[in-house]
């Protein structure tokens, strides 16, 4: 079962995998809001490194350009992200 819905207010882990990841710099531990669920897809994080499809839940979040740079914009950026880069905010 998925993690979160859409609505759901997160947090982009702030890890350092060695190797490949789809988790930008920039939004890692950075809050965004769930905005598409996209149903399981092959995890590139997993696949890269030879270790298999290891499905997981993609979410669209929706992060802020004032949360992510600060700036004073209503601007935003939607990355698509999966589950075991996200945690729930409190």
């Amino acid at each position: 079962p998925r993690s979160f819905v859409l609505g759901d207010f997160v947090r982009a882990r702030n890890v350092t995998p060695a190797g490949h990841t789809r988790l930008p710099r920039y939004a890692r531990g950075e809050e965004g809001e769930i905005v598409a669920v996209h149903g399981t897809h092959v995890f590139p994080d997993s696949n890269a490194h030879g270790h298999g499809e290891d499905p997981h839940w993609l979410y669209t979040v929706r992060f802020t350009s004032q949360t992510l740079w600060g700036t004073p914009e209503k601007d935003s950026v939607c990355i698509d992200l999966w589950e075991p880069y996200l945690e729930k905010v409190a």
